[in-house]
């Protein structure tokens, strides 16, 4: 029953707060033919998003990026374009086209020196998730840190974002891309512990160990901080030279 209730009232809000931000003013910083043009399968997307819940994220994770969508190109099946794979708020993992994101501020954050073998198996992961749900009962946490001045200490905004239901079959956007590289043990933020070797000639060697945080624990922001992601930017022309531009005075 209490389920059931919190659901209700999940969707209620996703309704409410996916509403655009009247006040909010898009900015394009990458001309759609351009974003079309740098992108690659298996690139991460960054979006900063308009609505209610994206000033929430964005809040919460003190960053730009409120929204993060997987690119898996032309793989698939039956589109007609290049696609995005992504957890929407209402209608949960869907593919959407890449013109989706051509009015907003975006970025390509992509995995270095993946392997092909294993980018095609996340695609085909991805690809497979279309159609789960989208975990509500995270609309509901975070919905309760949408006041004025939200009470929440800077070490625990991160765990607000990991509030939901916790069940495999639900996603929000980030959570579902961090699990698709932790399946082929690809590191974004890994947790690095040091443990003491011994070593022929040397005091003081040292191993690292990474250990993959909990999936549901990333956001939007942890790729594009991340040192295993490159940032990708479109290539400004070999004569670029600041001082020929036209400005209006």
């Amino acid at each position: 029953m209490l389920d059931q209730i919190l659901h209700a009232i999940g969707r209620a809000l996703a309704r409410y707060l996916s509403k655009p931000l009247k006040s909010y003013a898009p900015v394009a910083t990458i001309p759609p033919e351009k974003l079309a043009a740098i992108l690659q399968p298996g690139d991460v997307l960054l979006v900063e998003g308009h609505s209610r819940l994206s000033m929430a994220i964005k809040y919460l994770t003190q960053s730009t990026w409120s929204h993060a969508a997987f690119y898996v190109g032309n793989h698939a099946p039956g589109s007609d374009g290049p696609m995005l794979i992504e957890a929407d708020v209402q209608t949960g993992v869907r593919l959407v086209p890449l013109a989706t994101y051509a009015h907003l501020h975006t970025r390509v954050c992509r995995p270095e020196k993946l392997q092909p073998g294993d980018l095609e198996r996340i695609i085909g992961d991805a690809l497979q998730r279309v159609g789960q749900s989208y975990d509500l009962r995270n609309i509901v946490d975070l919905a309760r840190y949408l006041l004025p001045a939200p009470p929440v200490p800077t070490r625990w905004r991160r765990r607000m974002i990991a509030l939901g239901a916790g069940d495999p079959t639900k996603a929000i956007c980030s959570t579902l891309i961090a699990q698709l590289f932790a399946s082929i043990h690809y590191p974004i933020l890994p947790e690095i512990r040091h443990i003491a070797v011994d070593h022929p000639g040397r005091a003081a060697c040292y191993r690292e160990i990474l250990h993959i945080r909990n999936y549901r624990l990333f956001t939007p922001r942890d790729f594009d901080i991340s040192p295993y992601f490159q940032i990708i930017k479109p290539e400004r022309p070999t004569d670029f030279d600041y001082r020929t531009l036209d400005w209006d005075d």
